[in-house]
């Protein structure tokens, strides 16, 4: 058995750039920041903020919302699968590109005003996709702990 699953939370470095294919179908692709907050060790020693650059890859009616929705500094909650893959450059260099191909995809960052809503695309070929984190309602039954 072997397992190949991404979860990323991070900042989107580049409006998407979306292509279709010539059977229709979308493709998008951006880059996307995760970082290591700095911090200093017990003994003095300032361990500096770590930032991480992934090459992200969305298809169908991901790439489609991904092209309405996503801009450059939005906040991404991403599900998916690590690739590599690897081409010859120009000069005859093998080179090895690592992409995520999502599955799935939230968007984390607030609604700005202007803003259109956003829309349910239906995933396809068994993607799943939530555009919005599911809050529970606030509930006040009147019983709290406060002691006055």
């Amino acid at each position: 058995m072997s397992v190949n699953k991404v979860i990323l939370i991070g900042n989107v470095g580049k409006d998407p750039e979306v292509r279709y294919l010539d059977s229709g179908v979308a493709v998008a692709t951006f880059s996307l920041a995760t970082s290591d907050r700095a911090y200093t060790l017990a003994n003095g020693t300032q361990v500096p903020e770590r930032t991480e650059w992934h090459n992200i890859v969305l298809w169908r009616g991901l790439a489609e919302t991904a092209e309405k929705y996503v801009h450059k500094g939005d906040k991404l909650y991403l599900e998916g699968k690590i690739r590599t893959r690897s081409y010859d450059d120009q000069a005859g260099v093998k080179r090895y590109v690592t992409e995520i191909f999502v599955d799935s995809m939230e968007m984390l960052s607030p609604k700005t005003a202007g803003t259109a809503p956003q829309a349910a695309a239906q995933p396809s070929s068994g993607q799943q996709q939530s555009m919005q984190p599911q809050a529970a309602p606030a509930q006040d039954n009147g019983a709290d702990d406060l002691p006055f």
